[in-house]
């Protein structure tokens, strides 16, 4: 038997950038606030011993424990879906902070073509650009509408960066703080995209340049360029996370609690309400019986869609039909990209996560795809991030596997190779989606979630255009070899590719359309708000958290909005 606990205004399933801040910004507002958080607590004093690379980037300590909760995947519905048994494609985050604590900290800004995608494709290119498999759709809001949000995130964050970029939208006011150091490494991207007639910009940064104080009151210290962001925690508490601002924000109020070891397991709804959630204490197995004013799901992309689908709140997108939108419009990522072995040392060892320039010349809509079988693209970057020995032994074609010549290329090659790469757009396709595993659970007796997905001959096309781009500069960065990325083939959950997923519980005008409106309010329950990447109708050329960042914050007002006069927010 559950027990029923006291009722408070706001409860949020997961304490990462999302539940934090609408943690923040709620309890800020004098509502009493909980966060529910099934990993543990962790802030900057626990990561005073983390270079510790096999037990964090190998053997992921930080991330969920997927002996009790996992995913299945298959590629495609013919196939049987067989459960992740070890992180490999993406990695999700547990435990405050959520994947906010192990992130490298690139900070983007989607474009404005982003948000309006469907209707400037179809106005420039046709509405037969992309086959009707393509489930295309606007956003529902525009660049400039979230302008603002985007505004106050970066200055929650302190971003590091400059606006030297001509192809990005505007910007109200500039970064807070100056971009990163430009390396000689980065210098040498520089001047070759130059050469080549590109636009370089360093890119921007939550590894911060300076030490910096929020509006919040919250300081944030200076990057050391140690080279352990990625997969870490920061020992000095200079890569932005939530555990370093909107958290402390919150509990400073004395309007907001975290109960950690908190698994989230059903939303609890009543006509066109919910009423709270229920959790299970992972350390007990007590269940207990949350109620609350409103919902907030703001835990990963996955458990978002898994909550809702497990607790019958909306309807399950049905690729048959193309009738429900749970679930609905997952995308991913490619990875285009290049290497080049250089003559000279390079002290790539050092570095930080987001350290690193880039181009946007092949991002978005910013070149011509009339004559060209895709749409969209990627920003193509060098990143200086500090590469680590274990998982990081880049090697000459023809090297052989083993032996002398083995060991010789090794010790050369781990200071003398750089990659240019891409974060690549993903288009919704008809075929990709998320939903309820019919035969497997997860500890707790709660279906898994499943995903099907494969690249699509969009896919393959973008990443084929992209690769040449990235040789074309590695090689005029004089790289005396340069090794293209391999062609994309069918997608598998191994090895680490990004954890930039996003879809299933799209934002949108309609019902029809969408599973949450445009202040990520749920269309069947008034007092539900979905917020994360799953609310993306497509993925774009960048990392998805400044973006979600700014819908976080534009949800928080339509919280404190709903709090106050109730009903539809739209």
């Amino acid at each position: 038997m559950a027990t029923t606990l006291d009722k408070v205004d706001v409860v949020t399933v997961g304490v990462g950038w999302m539940g934090g801040i609408i943690g923040a910004e709620c309890a800020k507002a004098g509502m009493k606030v909980l966060g529910l958080e099934r990993g543990k607590e962790r802030g900057t004093a626990d990561y005073l011993m983390i270079h510790d690379e096999f037990r964090y980037g190998i053997r992921y300590d930080l991330m969920q424990d997927l002996s009790k909760e996992t995913i299945t995947f298959r590629n495609d519905r013919k196939m049987r879906a067989l459960p992740m048994r070890q992180m490999g494609s993406f990695l999700l985050g547990e435990g405050l902070g959520g994947a906010g604590t192990h992130w490298n900290g690139h900070n983007w800004r989607f474009l404005p073509y982003d948000f309006e995608i469907k209707t400037m494709t179809d106005q420039k290119y046709g509405k037969d650009k992309l086959s009707s498999d393509y489930l295309l759709q606007d956003w529902g809001v525009t660049y400039d509408e979230l302008e603002p949000y985007f505004d106050k995130f970066e200055k929650t964050a302190g971003i590091s960066g400059e606006d030297t970029n001509p192809f990005w939208g505007k910007r109200s006011s500039d970064f807070p703080t100056p971009p990163m150091k430009k390396t000689p490494i980065l210098k040498k991207f520089e001047t070759a995209t130059s050469n080549l007639g590109y636009s370089p910009f360093m890119l921007p940064s939550a590894n911060l340049s300076e030490a910096y104080t929020n509006p919040d009151g919250e300081s944030i210290a200076p990057c050391q360029y140690c080279g352990f962001c990625d997969r870490f925690g920061c020992e000095y508490g200079a890569k932005t996370s939530p555990e370093i601002t909107v958290i402390p924000t919150a509990r400073k109020t004395g309007n907001y609690d975290v109960r950690f070891h908190a698994n989230v397991v059903e939303v609890l709804k009543k006509g066109d309400k919910v009423t709270g959630v229920k959790y299970i204490d992972t350390q007990t197995g007590e269940e207990f019986i949350q109620p609350a004013e409103v919902v907030v799901l703001t835990s990963y992309v996955m458990n978002n869609a898994k909550l809702l689908m497990v607790s019958g709140i909306g309807k399950v997108y049905d690729p048959d039909t193309g009738k429900g939108t749970l679930g609905k419009n997952y995308c991913y990522q490619i990875l285009p990209g290049a290497t080049g072995f250089f003559e000279e040392k390079m002290n790539t060892f050092m570095g930080a996560g987001a350290l690193g320039m880039t181009i946007d010349d092949f991002n978005g809509d910013n070149f011509d795809h009339s004559d060209l079988d895709f749409i969209h693209g990627a920003s193509l970057s060098l990143t200086q991030p500090g590469v680590r020995p274990i998982a990081f032994n880049p090697l000459p074609p023809d090297t052989p596997a083993w032996g002398p010549e083995f060991k010789k290329a090794s010790i050369y090659n781990f200071t003398r190779t750089l990659s240019v790469s891409g974060q690549g757009a993903s288009m919704p396709h008809k075929e990709n989606f998320l939903s309820l595993d019919p035969v497997y659970k997860d500890a707790y007796g709660v279906p898994l979630l499943r995903l099907t997905y494969n690249f699509t001959e969009q896919d393959r096309n973008l990443h084929k255009y992209l690769t040449e781009k990235c040789v074309e500069i590695i090689q005029e960065m004089g790289a005396k070899t340069a090794v293209p990325g391999n062609p994309l083939t069918n997608y598998d959950i191994v090895p680490y590719q990004t954890t930039h997923n996003t879809g299933g519980t799209i934002m949108g005008t309609s019902p029809d359309n969408s599973v949450v409106n445009t202040q990520l309010q749920h269309w069947d329950a008034e007092n539900l708000f979905v917020i994360g990447a799953g609310n993306f109708t497509h993925n774009g050329g960048y990392n998805p958290t400044g973006t979600i960042g700014a819908l976080a914050y534009r949800a928080s007002e339509g919280i404190l909005k709903y709090s106050k006069n109730g009903g539809s927010l739209v």
